[in-house]
């Protein structure tokens, strides 16, 4: 009989809380003090205590039936993730995604160095060795060079530029989350195909010098090249960091080396996104435009390249929230 009236004595003592909680659960977090949602999450505590305390006084009471469903109905208020507001934006932008960059940049420089390798091979090999131009590129492309114009010419009197923008941003992001996906293969998969869009550009313009048009050819890719040949790089860098995730995972476990990594990835592959959206508009209506002179191309594409690197380079200070 002692222990029903203790019992009783600490549900009485105890319902003050409880109430006080359900008022104040009415109250939406967003206009609470720093004060207040501390004293919320304090009384949660509180209640995560009290429920506890029931179950060993009271098992299988109403009473602490209710206090489950309170401690629930608690509990997800508290545990909620937060939403994607302007300084969580601003700090992903300003934090995060440089962060992420600064991490991988000893790959992407070891991948544009890739790059360059690959395309002076590409161009050597045509250059010694034309015939192996079929290895590279179409039938179509070699019969329009041969004929003295590049397989770009008048893509604009066929396509419409936003038809034409779209399917290149589809294709460059296929190119750059393929280099991304294929890095999950302990890296090789990511310098694969660097290498390969590295060799196939060093080839394209041996073959056109060869007829005398390499000039049309860079014309056409100045002005969004320098950035979609970055975009792959880091893109295949962050792959890249997934394979080295499970080579080397360090003190911790593969899987939490693993999915470190893969947040990490997820951050630099939003600002590739992003950027490639970029190339796509001025790939559809910029580079196939006859009408822009060499100089504006040059000009586009540098503003844009350096545009990049403000948006990947990495603060001195973190953002803080005011």
């Amino acid at each position: 009989m002692s222990n029903d009236h203790a019992a009783g004595a600490w549900l009485k003592s105890r319902t003050a809380v409880w109430n006080d909680w359900l008022t104040q659960a009415q109250q939406p977090w967003r206009g609470l003090t720093v004060d207040e949602a501390q004293r919320r999450v304090d009384r949660y505590r509180a209640i995560a205590r009290d429920l506890a305390t029931a179950r060993r006084l009271l098992p299988s009471s109403r009473a602490t039936s209710a206090l489950e469903a309170l401690y629930r109905s608690a509990h997800a208020s508290i545990d909620v993730s937060a939403g994607l507001t302007r300084w969580r934006l601003a700090h992903l932008f300003r934090d995060e995604i440089p962060e992420a960059v600064a991490s991988l940049r000893p790959t992407i420089l070891w991948l544009a160095l890739l790059t360059c390798v690959s395309a002076f091979a590409g161009w050597w090999l045509i250059t010694h060795y034309p015939d192996l131009i079929v290895l590279t590129a179409s039938e179509r492309m070699i019969e329009d060079v041969e004929q003295g114009h590049l397989w770009t010419d008048n893509l604009l009197n066929v396509t419409p530029s936003s038809i034409l923008s779209l399917n290149i941003l589809s294709n460059n992001i296929f190119v750059s989350a393929f280099a991304f996906c294929a890095g999950i293969l302990f890296g090789l998969g990511s310098f694969y195909i660097v290498a390969i869009n590295g060799l196939m550009l060093g080839a394209l313009f041996a073959f056109t010098a060869q007829h005398g048009i390499d000039d049309q050819l860079l014309r056409f890719i100045l002005a969004h090249g320098p950035v979609e040949l970055s975009v792959i790089c880091i893109a295949g860098a962050a792959g890249t960091s997934l394979g080295e995730s499970l080579i080397r995972p360090g003190a911790l476990s593969r899987r939490d080396s693993f999915q470190r990594a893969a947040r990490r990835a997820a951050r630099v592959l939003l600002a590739c996104a992003m950027l490639l959206v970029g190339c796509g508009f001025i790939e559809g209506y910029i580079s196939p435009n006859p009408g822009i002179p060499m100089i504006s191309r040059a000009i586009i594409g540098g503003c844009y390249w350096f545009i990049m690197l403000a948006l990947l380079k990495r603060r001195r200070v973190p953002l803080v929230p005011h």
